[in-house]
């Protein structure tokens, strides 16, 4: 096998997928543009990240192996997203394969330093196909004064997969008394099976044009959360469980749980306050784990 020579090995670079992507962004777009490519699929039984590709601030880490299944961290190593940043995530789960992804931590969201500028762009998607098994939970959004943010989540998984959804966002930094300051925040979720739009959730909140701490409206609530449960064990019975276990009175917390569609629970919470929002959060993941996944392992550690 001839050896290629020193100077070839300074300027051609190895011919796998994430050296064929090309980076033609300016120098000054760097850590504002930037794009997280993974992909999962099954090799010698069991799920690896075969193809991953990251443009800072974004960084990707270790995987672990989670009781069979692949467990990774999504990392955002920089303070957070600005006004004009546009950040891009496509997450795709082959055939068979299991995967539990999570937030390093909550995504703060500043205002921009230059004035007119857009407000941060934060686009998502995510595939799932027959047979595999998706497990997304994050962080709340943290919008900061004067910061604006758009931020989409398009989900699309076959009718026999398995899915977990959990998002959640604050009203600002609650603890300094930014509750509703920032300038807006745009937010769209929709899922589809097989194609056909199962879930959509969409609205955007414009606090200097309507204010928010109305009783119709979010009133004393300052924390936000969603969670999906595609499953063919998910039924009404557990739904409706699930609102007079969890969402009782003294949970702190006003939650809708229900099903939405054939082997689909969807669930919508508010809180005033944060702990017992956390805890709500925690203890449904931790129902979802045991009642229809059974799998309460995949609850998984930071």
């Amino acid at each position: 096998m001839k050896m290629p020579s020193p100077n070839q090995l300074l300027t051609q670079l190895p011919n796998y997928p994430i050296t064929r992507l090309p980076d033609s962004r300016a120098p000054s777009a760097i850590g504002c543009d930037a794009r997280l490519e993974l992909f999962f699929d099954v090799r010698g039984g069991r799920t690896v990240l075969a193809h991953s590709y990251a443009e800072p601030p974004f960084r990707i880490g270790r995987t672990f192996d989670l009781h069979g299944a692949a467990y990774v961290i999504i990392v955002c190593s920089g303070p957070g997203v600005f006004g004009g940043d546009v950040l891009r995530q496509t997450v795709h789960v082959a055939r068979g394969a299991r995967v539990v992804l999570t937030s390093q931590a909550a995504l703060q969201v500043h205002p921009s330093p230059l004035p007119g500028c857009n407000p941060a762009i934060v686009q998502s998607s995510y595939v799932v196909e027959a047979d595999a098994e998706l497990h997304c939970h994050w962080d709340p959004v943290i919008p900061f004064a004067r910061a604006g943010l758009e931020q989409r989540f398009d989900l699309r998984i076959a009718a026999n997969s398995r899915f977990y959804w959990g998002d959640a966002v604050m009203a600002g930094r609650v603890s300094r008394g930014e509750a509703w300051q920032f300038a807006s925040l745009s937010h769209e979720l929709g899922l589809r099976v097989d194609g056909s739009l199962a879930y959509m959730e969409r609205y955007t909140l414009n606090p200097r044009e309507r204010a928010l701490d109305q009783p119709w409206t979010a009133g004393r609530a300052r924390y936000f959360a969603t969670s999906l449960v595609h499953h063919r064990d998910a039924t009404r019975d557990i739904a409706e469980r699930w609102q007079r276990t969890l969402a009782t009175p003294d949970a702190g917390v006003r939650a809708g749980i229900d099903l939405v569609a054939p082997g689909l629970i969807a669930a919508r919470v508010i809180a005033a306050d944060g702990a017992p929002f956390a805890r709500f959060r925690a203890s449904y993941r931790a129902a979802a784990l045991e009642d229809i996944f059974r799998a309460p392992e995949l609850a998984g550690r930071k």
